[in-house]
């Protein structure tokens, strides 16, 4: 934007706290605000033009923390339904499977008294119970900015401006974003928000804890046919089509009215540039367990969404002057038991408890330091701290061993009260820098969709019903376009071709010097981009408006 323009000044709301993100953590944060202070202001941004169309998740509930912030829950209409009547796992070969007997998996890995739903509608009844509260909710508006006091204090979000032109001046429609300030700042924006990381960077809240770690989850809701719907069962598999050195696995979760949510998992920490984990899901989709499910079914949704998986060893300090990180903006999956939104919930019970209690000593723009104190004695640590360590023994050792000391270790914690041989891994570098130059990698023939079982790019995204205005800045920033040519392109073989799962990137090879080009308008907000580049060169930020991807149900 050219500096000569004087920008009008942004008009200002004043509340008691602010949240970004209508997920799981931010909308049970201002439940529980509401809750234990009525006389409370709270608002909600959510960046998506509806509550739940952004969401996706596998998603199997563990309902232990919506209990505790809506007991009555289970005598209502609510879209929890489907409960979990049958538990499988899998080691996949090819052609083949080698079943694993869930009674002999560690307790915490039951699925008992677990629900399978939709993680979006899911939060539209959360949104309903906030309203009701009184929670103010704005869709439509993405928080692009903190905003500081003089000691450096967060004391409120600004949204981003709209009307912007793709040339970066403001258009004829230009209207300049809102400045929503609080006594505190709660950021639930999911994995890898982009407030979440200025927190992370302005304040040093990774200091002394390991890298973050993720995967890319890919789903699609199929509807099959009656004869093989068995609503409630719960199928995950590891093993073939990712070989033995390459983290991930999947899920099959079958809902009511004969659909089933397919889903596959690969772990960013892989080291072939020529892998795509959009390729690598179709291919799984042909193993003869899968294909003769699906066999005369039909594809109804798709989308794709990055999650956290460093865990207990990798959560960052929750908590900065001013504010607090809540639910995947922290990071608290638990990676073996696919499963983070009982904890993303519990966080904004514990944050909203926090922040409640400091207001009433008439605090305001300081630490939440009794939420960064009691989270791993809480429900949350006591769900992590078991399971630390399966994540880097797969890391270190590959699937096959790995899940099997993983398995191994999570047993002798339950026996021995938490003691592990292992005591506490390390995860090592971050994603990025576990990708090898092509030169020291083979390249994958991947077959060719048949658009019957198997699907290309596109056709994938037309089904998640991503939009985005085209005259606009492009919201996937390159900070260095030459380097992304030589490094990225030169050197890994331009794998953002391959890690994307909704073919934004491409590299034009025609007539001369190959062109990175970005299809931004394709872009469903998984940010493995962000997560992936092995340069860390390219940023997501948040698009203009409530644009995105359109998941209904998933």
């Amino acid at each position: 934007m050219s500096e000569a323009r004087a920008l009008p000044e942004r008009e200002s709301m004043e509340f008691d706290v602010v949240i970004v993100g209508a997920g799981p953590a931010g909308l049970s944060a201002a439940i529980r605000l509401k809750q234990r202070n009525p006389d409370l202001s709270v608002v909600v941004l959510e960046k998506a033009a509806e509550v739940g169309i952004h969401i996706l998740s596998g998603c199997v509930l563990d309902p232990s923390a919506l209990d505790e912030l809506l007991p009555e829950w289970r005598v209502e209409e609510t879209p929890i339904r489907q409960r979990v009547t049958k538990d499988r796992f899998y080691f996949y070969g090819s052609h083949g499977r080698l079943p694993l007997p869930v009674a002999l998996m560690p307790k915490i890995m039951d699925n008992e008294g677990n629900f399978v739903v939709s993680l979006g509608l899911v939060c539209k009844w959360l949104a309903e119970k906030a309203e009701a509260l009184g929670v103010e909710i704005y869709p439509g508006f993405a928080a692009t900015e903190l905003l500081y006091d003089d000691s450096n204090a967060v004391v409120g979000v600004a949204t981003g401006d709209m009307g912007i032109g793709r040339d970066g001046e403001p258009g004829g429609a230009y209207q300049r974003g809102m400045a929503l300030v609080g006594k505190y700042v709660l950021l639930g924006e999911g994995v890898r928000g982009s407030l979440a990381k200025q927190a992370i960077r302005e304040y040093g809240l990774a200091e002394g804890r390991e890298p973050p770690k993720f995967g890319i989850g890919i789903k699609e809701l199929w509807e099959i046919e009656p004869a093989k719907a068995v609503p409630g069962l719960v199928q995950h598999s590891f093993g073939w089509p990712l070989d033995m050195k390459t983290g991930g696995g999947s899920f099959l979760y079958h809902l009511e009215g004969n659909q089933v949510y397919v889903g596959f998992v690969v772990h960013l920490n892989y080291a072939n540039p020529y892998l795509s984990p959009f390729e690598e899901f179709q291919r799984y989709k042909t193993h003869p367990d899968v294909a003769e499910l699906l066999e005369g079914g039909k594809r109804l949704a798709y989308g794709a969404r990055a999650i956290t998986e460093g865990g207990w060893q990798s959560v960052p300090k929750l908590v900065f002057p001013g504010g607090a990180l809540i639910g995947c903006s922290a990071g608290f999956v638990n990676v073996p038991r696919i499963k983070g939104v009982h904890n993303a919930m519990a966080s904004g019970i514990q944050a909203a408890d926090a922040a409640v209690a400091a207001i009433g000593e008439s605090r305001a723009h300081d630490r939440l330091h009794v939420y960064e104190n009691g989270w791993r004695s809480s429900s949350i640590g006591r769900d992590l701290r078991p399971v630390r360590n399966v994540k880097p023994l797969w890391s270190r050792y590959g699937t096959a061993l790995g899940v099997m000391l993983g398995g191994i270790d999570m047993w002798v914690q339950q026996l021995f009260g938490g003691f592990s041989f292992f005591g506490t891994m390390r995860h090592g570098k971050p994603d990025y820098a576990a990708t090898k130059p092509a030169a020291e990698c083979e390249p994958i023939d991947y077959p060719k969709p048949d658009g019957v079982l198997t699907f290309d790019r596109l056709s994938s995204v037309f089904l998640s019903n991503t939009n985005h205005e085209e005259d606009q800045p492009v919201h996937l920033k390159v900070k260095d376009m030459e380097l992304q040519k030589r490094s990225e392109h030169d050197v890994y073989a331009g794998l953002s071709q391959r890690y994307c799962p909704a073919g934004v990137y491409e590299w034009h090879e025609d007539g001369g010097d190959p062109k990175f080009v970005i299809n931004a308008q394709n872009c469903v907000h998984c940010k493995t981009c962000d997560i992936k580049d092995p340069n860390q060169n390219i940023v997501w930020i948040p698009p203009q408006g409530g644009e995105g991807p359109v998941y209904q149900t998933m």
